[in-house]
């Protein structure tokens, strides 16, 4: 079924929802953002989820993402690279992500916390000169093994610096406070405090993988007030009609003799969660947290009913579950059209990233070039090339936005809602 069969006010009501879904989300339309970081950052986990969460939320927008995490970097790394890798992607927004290495991993030092701050300093002077608003996010905890509180060690000298990055933020304009340091230490705590054993991030020490990199997202997004609904629709069953929908528009509802529902269902958003990112639900609720895809039936008889998607069964509810309402998220993300589609959209998102990291980022702008004296090859020459090799890639950039954007145009999809138990 193509979209154009639904009619012309079915868009408008979409994009009405989505304008008043994005209300307060430090995101805007038309925003272009650069991801400033070190190893954390260049790992393009955390960076991935950010966006592709907000690209599923808001998938109508015209939003871009790039990263120039750089492994080893700290602030003072971040504020003289400033010029070089953020002001060519001409960013309206960006995030920054310094702290890990800034501390020296060792007790707090007032000299070491003094340059921190400078650097930061210094970028949020480049981004108001700019014109960029910036999150200044806090660094995320180090994992050490072994038990008591998470806060322990060196996440004591962290902490220490997340309150300077706060301070960065509150004195700087166009700027927005994140902390990922304690929302990750909460949950650090509460998975020591079932097991001392116990390792969350998926990662090492620093280098959290995707399940701490995931956390790390939803709190910068929580940070940012990203909404969380995809879609809402509530039926009833008893009188065939629509009650109420959010985010979405349903088409065709038909309750058969026997009960069963059928109708299309055109959502203005989709869920998103890495499945890699799966062991982390056990310590912190994420997935439901950051996508409330509802659905609420009321008016059902008594029994066991199978919801189905595009013919795919996705969920098995009773009548007294959906009659309270059911996230169904996690269900739609696991099989069915859905996951289908976000599968697609997280492919063109990695072979995005890995265009500008490989063939821009590390493939041209920070390449080293080492040329044998013998070759008598002066620097100008290279760095003439190597200006010319990054205008020329960078301007194909827009071909992997726009391949991003196509895996976004939103279909409906057939709802079927058949009994399997009867009373």
């Amino acid at each position: 079924m193509k979209l154009t069969k639904f009619p012309l006010v079915a868009s408008i009501v979409l994009a009405s929802a989505v304008t008043l879904n994005a209300a307060g989300f430090f995101f805007k339309d038309g925003d272009k953002v650069v991801m400033m970081g070190d190893s954390i950052t260049e790992q393009y986990l955390y960076s991935r989820y950010v966006e592709a969460w907000t690209l599923t939320r808001f998938p109508a927008w015209n939003i871009t993402f790039v990263n120039v995490g750089i492994s080893g970097d700290r602030s003072t790394g971040g504020n003289s690279r400033f010029a070089r890798d953020v002001l060519p992607n001409s960013p309206t927004v960006m995030t920054v992500d310094f702290g890990m290495n800034d501390g020296g991993y060792a007790p707090f030092e007032e000299n070491g916390f003094k340059t921190f701050m400078g650097g930061l300093q210094g970028m949020a002077d480049q981004a108001k000169a700019a014109n960029v608003r910036v999150a200044w996010c806090t660094p995320s905890p180090k994992e050490d093994p072994g038990s008591g509180p998470a806060i322990k060690g060196y996440n004591e000298t962290l902490e220490k610096y997340s309150a300077g990055v706060k301070q960065i933020a509150a004195t700087n304009g166009n700027a927005l406070f994140v902390d990922q340091l304690h929302p990750f230490m909460a949950a650090m705590d509460k998975a020591r405090a079932a097991d001392p054993k116990n390792l969350i991030g998926g990662g090492d020490a620093v280098h959290p993988g995707p399940p701490g990199q995931a956390l790390m997202a939803s709190a910068i997004l929580k940070g940012m007030n990203f909404p969380p609904l995809v879609a809402s629709a509530e039926i009833n069953a008893a009188s065939a009609k629509v009650v109420k929908t959010q985010n979405c528009k349903i088409d065709g509802l038909k309750v058969a003799p026997d009960g069963k529902i059928e109708f299309k269902q055109l959502d203005a958003a989709l869920p998103f969660f890495p499945a890699e990112a799966k062991p982390m639900l056990q310590w912190a609720a994420i997935l439901d947290e950051l996508n409330d895809y509802r659905l609420k039936v009321t008016g059902l008889k008594a029994g066991k009913y199978e919801i189905r998607l595009g013919g795919i069964k996705v969920a098995e509810h009773s009548n007294t579950e959906l009659n309270a309402g059911v996230n169904l998220a996690a269900a739609v993300l696991a099989a069915g059209p859905i996951a289908d589609q976000v599968k697609t959209f997280s492919d063109a998102l990695q072979a995005k990233d890995n265009y500008y990291h490989g063939q821009i980022f590390r493939g041209v702008l920070i390449a080293d070039i080492n040329i044998p004296d013998f070759l008598d090859i002066k620097k100008e020459y290279i760095e003439t090339k190597r200006a010319a090799a990054f205008k020329e890639r960078l301007a194909k950039m827009p071909q992997f936005f726009a391949a991003i954007k196509k895996t976004l145009v939103m279909q409906p999809h057939q709802v079927e809602i058949v009994a399997i138990t009867k009373p």
